[in-house]
């Protein structure tokens, strides 16, 4: 009897041990933050966006799910995502003053701290995967326009004529846009994971502001403001008004008050999105896991295309807040 009640004791406390393990792995997938909301996306558009976003989360599952590493997870949800015209990043990327599509990306591995950033460049089908390659292909981080075109040409990036970027629906918001010489600020696809292996990784890709000028870059492809992953803390990619991002080295940010202040990932996340950023007049969001597999998503905007999955099961889907 006595044998039996230990038996049992012991199997409960395995139950309990196994039910507070964090997730084996958790993937957070973003589509951009801005004035997101019913009453300018319409049903039908939000319809397409959370199918496309509950595709490109099934996608990362099953990457994650089968032993897949981070990276491999990342790189191929934002190249799905790249390859949609419902998204400022690759495929549906917005014009430039002068009518050309300047596309950036970047991508890091937080076991290593290795990473690869692309900007500029108007003529390679998937940037986040130009950016793999400039991490694991050349000594550099970042390579820009034609320069980065001729390496990545010769590195294995899908080279495409410049007229496969182009959308009716992108180039019609340039010409309103040219009337009233407005820009616009928003508009990024980003992945970030946690595998089973502990690794995590971060991806971000755009189109850039459109109706931008002078060769402009934002936060992006920049390493610690639009982009970073560390194993120590966490993996973070970020949305929004870029110029802040930069300034304010959001990505990083948020891995340092983690790291130095021993905040959580959702305290460090609206520390900088909810208090410094937004008192600074940047506006956007980000999307965050840790090393725990504890996930944070933040905006400071009417609203932000989001979805994220664990291994636990937990599982959503958010066009609207």
């Amino acid at each position: 009897m006595r044998t039996s009640l230990i038996a049992l004791l012991s199997l409960f406390i395995l139950q309990i041990s196994l039910a507070q393990e964090p997730p084996a792995y958790a993937i957070v997938i973003h589509g951009g933050a801005g004035n997101i909301s019913p009453k300018v996306i319409s049903p039908a558009r939000a319809d397409a966006l959370s199918e496309k976003l509950s595709e490109v989360l099934e996608k990362g599952i099953s990457i994650l799910d089968s032993g897949g590493t981070s990276l491999d997870a990342v790189e191929t949800v934002i190249r799905i995502m790249e390859d949609s015209p419902l998204f400022n990043a690759g495929k549906g990327a917005v014009y430039t003053h002068e009518g050309k599509n300047e596309l950036d990306a970047s991508i890091m591995d937080g076991k290593t701290l290795n990473a690869g950033a692309v900007a500029g460049i108007g003529d390679i089908k998937n940037p986040i995967s130009a950016a793999r390659i400039v991490m694991e292909k050349s000594p550099h981080v970042l390579l820009s326009g034609k320069g980065a075109s001729r390496f990545l040409a010769g590195h294995g990036g899908e080279v495409v004529d410049s007229s496969y970027f182009y959308t009716e629906r992108r180039w019609k918001q340039l010409q309103q846009q040219l009337k009233k010489d407005q820009v616009e600020k928003y508009g990024t696809v980003g992945c970030v994971a946690l595998d089973s292996y502990g690794n995590l990784a971060a991806g971000t890709s755009t189109g850039g502001m459109s109706n931008k000028r002078y060769g402009r870059i934002g936060d992006s492809p920049i390493i610690g403001a639009g982009n970073y992953a560390n194993n120590n803390s966490c993996a973070v990619s970020a949305t929004g008004h870029g110029e802040y991002f930069i300034r304010y080295t959001v990505a990083y940010d948020i891995s340092a008050m983690m790291q130095y202040s021993d905040l959580s990932i959702q305290e460090a996340a609206s520390a900088v999105i909810q208090e410094k950023l937004k008192e600074a007049g940047g506006r956007g969001g980000v999307i965050c896991v840790d090393k725990q597999g504890n996930i944070a998503m933040e905006f400071n905007t009417a609203g932000m295309l989001r979805a994220y999955a664990t291994a636990n099961g937990e599982k959503a889907v958010k066009v609207f807040e």
